[in-house]
């Protein structure tokens, strides 16, 4: 892969990750409550969605998912089902101070329960098929091999979406001394889980174009 596409890909994932969605809004709202340690296997759950979602894109489940209406919407509506799932139990979450969260989280928040939160958000999106799919192809060679091409463009938006997720992490770690207040924590669940809702709605109006 020439040195100047791969910057181009480079600088296009970068913007592309930092903008603010499901996944980084999971990994600051738990590196809130949790820390940026803990929260580290919540990012693990996302990029474990990512890489199957890749995968799938690789092997053509996003040009299926181009061209069936009908598994289009399973996979949308199961999707947006999740996210205003969550969003409605963020904001009626019980504000609790980050401090006291932080002493009993490991009997409510296990690594398995954050793991599994960041997988479902992650593969909740089924537009991130089809986005793959139509991203990768825009910066490879069809005269080249493709395994190694997908492979550098994948462990590319690999590092930095994992890079921009802990970024999110660590500022919303930055934020837990500020929230050791019941009312500002409220406003928080309130606002994280208002997106929440607003992103499943926002999906499940999406079209498969």
């Amino acid at each position: 892969m020439p040195l100047n596409t791969w910057l181009l890909f480079v600088t296009t994932v970068f913007f592309v990750s930092a903008t603010p969605g499901p996944n980084m809004l999971l990994a600051m709202t738990h590196g809130i409550h949790h820390g940026v340690r803990r929260t580290a296997v919540t990012c693990l759950g996302l990029m474990t969605g990512l890489g199957i979602i890749m995968l799938g894109s690789a092997a053509g489940l996003g040009a299926l998912l181009a061209t069936s209406e009908q598994l289009f919407s399973i996979v949308k509506y199961a999707g947006a089902a999740y996210l205003i799932y969550l969003g409605i139990k963020t904001w009626r979450a019980i504000p609790q101070p980050v401090t006291e969260v932080a002493e009993d989280s490991s009997a409510r928040h296990t690594p398995w329960m954050m793991f599994r939160t960041g997988f479902l958000v992650s593969m909740s999106n089924p537009k991130a098929f089809i986005f793959f799919t139509a991203l990768f192809p825009q910066f490879m060679d069809a005269r080249l091999p493709q395994g190694p091409q997908l492979a550098v463009l994948a462990a590319t938006f690999y590092v930095i979406e994992a890079s921009w997720q802990f970024a999110y992490a660590s500022g919303g770690a930055r934020l837990a001394g500020w929230l050791n207040s019941a009312r500002r924590l409220k406003l928080v669940n309130q606002v994280s889980g208002g997106a929440f809702v607003g992103a499943g709605l926002l999906l499940s109006g999406v079209s498969r174009h």
